[in-house]
């Protein structure tokens, strides 16, 4: 009988899981269908040689697949964790992406002229509306094709019970919570707590490893979803290589040591893409810094020593945006929503990032990367690492613009989370994963959350600013 719903539960999920890319095949072939249209109506017969078929289907090809890479990397098509307007979002930006090298394509193609952008930038409108729709509707039907599960909450700790309870709370569509546990009690009591309640999913937070695994192991024999809260040490494994000695698996863990074609790959992008940003971005930071200067007559630019890979120094610049000597009087621990201290043009500044402009000098000289953790002031680093010895494990890579924690989390997220998302970062830094995170970022430029300051000063230390 136990086998027979253990069975049942999976064919459930694989039915679901069917079901739910009937949704995102049926969104790229719409989208592919209206740039169809405007190739055909508008583009084809500009062509600088002529296609005769084939190559027509080749563009139309093109479109779909840089459709479907944007959409799944923005998480468009992530029906089970999104909101309604996170996924309308998603497909914004991914059209928006898509549009803009098809664009680029379209202008190497045709002859002797710039090619009109009207007729895509109305396909462009035609996909959003259809993906708005299909975000409504898919979501709803999501809904109702994949039910809250019947959730129990095991928790080891006060702190891991309030994360469990968030998660559960923000997606109560996902997860319907029958019950709790805490691990103090022994494990057998926890496997009658599932299988009293018909548990279909565990949410699993702050449990160590040996009693976690146990579990775990109960919950794939019985096909029970088991969603997991790591630890630091599980993100280490993440990182280790996998070989065979005597016959038998072995894990080895070591400090990250990614291979020298990366590294120097990795650093000529660097001075590439951060000496065009430079360049581009030039009137814009001239602008910005007559502001600076014309609101206060205070400095431009604030500096502030950080640190970097195996723990070296080094002086970071951004603009100015909060008044001079705003770390004075005890404060300039931590940034505060609706801080007082941020001036007008320090608002405007950091809502379109244009402070973080001057990093790209940091990167181009090497003291930064473009992807990497964040580097942290000095006094911040002291303080975290006595209370998370593990927080100097991010020190293993040269600290970036932009990274999973500035990506996947927020300005507020607590340091132990970003630690985990830069320990992430570190286990599975490449090529591909350094374009995934600058592409990603795209989309969060315009997201308010991710420059969300602290409700309080008691919940996280941050950036302090220092001027010179």
């Amino acid at each position: 009988m136990k086998n027979g719903r253990t069975t049942l539960m999976v064919n459930k999920s694989q039915r679901q899981n069917a079901e739910l890319l009937v949704f995102d095949g049926a969104l790229l072939l719409l989208n592919m269908s209206i740039f169809s249209v405007c190739w055909f109506l508008f583009y084809e017969h500009h062509l600088y040689l002529s296609f005769e078929g084939y190559g027509d289907y080749m563009v139309i090809g093109l479109f779909l697949a840089l459709n479907m890479v944007f959409a799944h990397l923005y998480g468009g098509f992530e029906l089970l964790t999104s909101r309604i307007t996170e996924l309308i979002y998603s497909h914004f930006i991914a059209l928006v992406m898509t549009h803009f090298f098809m664009y680029m394509v379209i202008w190497m193609l045709v002859r002797n002229s710039v090619p009109t952008p009207v007729p895509l930038m109305l396909c462009f409108v035609g996909c959003v509306g259809v993906d708005a729709l299909w975000s409504y509707l898919s979501y709803q039907l999501t809904n109702r094709i994949v039910p809250p599960k019947r959730t129990l909450l095991i928790y080891d700790n006060e702190e891991a019970y309030k994360n469990g309870l968030k998660i559960a709370q923000k997606y109560n569509n996902r997860f319907a919570i029958v019950g709790e546990a805490i691990v103090t009690r022994p494990t057998p009591n926890i496997y009658k707590e599932i299988e009293h309640r018909s548990t279909e999913a565990v949410l699993l937070c702050g449990i160590r490893s040996s009693q976690r695994n146990d579990i775990l192991k109960y919950c794939i024999e019985k096909g029970i979803f088991a969603y997991v809260r790591p630890n630091i040490g599980d993100l280490i494994l993440n990182n280790a290589q996998t070989f065979r000695m005597n016959h038998l698996p072995v894990l080895l863990c070591q400090r990250s040591s990614p291979s020298l074609l990366y590294l120097f790959v990795k650093r000529l992008v660097d001075i590439v893409l951060s000496g065009v940003a430079l360049i581009i971005t030039s009137p814009f930071m001239l602008v910005t810094a007559i502001a600076i200067k014309a609101y206060d007559g205070g400095p431009i630019l604030f500096t502030q020593k950080r640190m970097t890979k195996d723990r070296k120094i080094f002086v970071i610049h951004k603009f100015r945006s909060m008044k001079v000597d705003a770390d004075k009087g005890g404060k300039g621990i931590v940034t505060l929503q609706n801080d007082e201290r941020i001036t007008p043009v320090g608002k405007v500044i950091r809502a379109c990032r244009l402070d973080e402009l001057p990093q790209l000098w940091d990167i181009f000289v090497g003291n930064m990367t473009i992807v990497g953790p964040r580097p942290e002031r000095l006094e911040t680093i002291e303080l975290y690492e006595k209370e998370m010895p593990e927080f100097s494990l991010r020190l293993q890579v040269k600290g970036g613009l932009t990274g999973y924690a500035q990506v996947y989390g927020k300005a507020n997220t607590s340091p132990y989370d970003k630690l985990q998302m830069d320990l992430m970062y570190i286990a599975e830094q490449g090529l591909v994963t350094d374009l995934k995170i600058i592409f990603a970022t795209i989309k969060i430029l315009f997201m308010s959350e991710s420059t969300e300051g602290f409700a309080e000063e008691k919940d996280a230390v941050s950036e302090e600013e220092s001027t010179v």
